[in-house]
């Protein structure tokens, strides 16, 4: 018996519907891969996750860091003014974070032992968050270093 039949695979054809999904599905998982690579594998990264600017969709995320499009547009909001930013900080998460650095392409935050970092590019916005027993230099530089990579590529 061929491993296929053995478990359950059988020749059955994709819809086209499918092979769109499945292309969604492993571009997504590509991210996921990304973001796992580049920020949670330092340890430096508590919760991160890259959104689509355009339509503040969520591409990918870590393991339970959830985001909806209201608090994505409060984060895309930050960068209009920058200089308003620093002053005021920003609102994320329940809790204000004092402006640590905000410019038009990165945005630094901290609260008590908490830190979020910003950075945007041409279409996304690379979100992350450290907690104390984490270094915020770390963070900042894995963040910004995946950011570059997107710019690299247009994205």
């Amino acid at each position: 018996m061929d491993k296929v039949e053995e478990f359950g695979y059988g020749s059955r054809k994709p819809t086209r519907v499918q092979e769109v999904d499945v292309w969604d599905a492993v571009k997504m998982n590509q991210l996921q891969n990304l973001l796992h690579d580049a920020l949670i594998s330092t340890e430096h990264v508590q919760q991160c996750a890259i959104v689509r600017r355009k339509d503040c969709s969520v591409r990918a995320s870590s393991v339970g860091f959830n985001l909806y499009q209201d608090q994505v547009q409060v984060l895309l909001d930050a960068f209009k003014n920058p200089p308003q930013t620093r002053e005021e900080g920003i609102y994320f998460d329940d809790r204000q974070f004092k402006c640590v650095r905000a410019d038009k392409t990165s945005i630094y935050g901290k609260c008590e032992n908490r830190g979020l970092i910003l950075v945007k590019t041409l279409t996304l916005l690379v979100i992350a968050t450290y907690s104390d027993s984490m270094y915020p230099s770390v963070c900042v530089e894995a963040v910004e270093k995946l950011a570059d990579y997107f710019k690299e590529k247009g994205k």
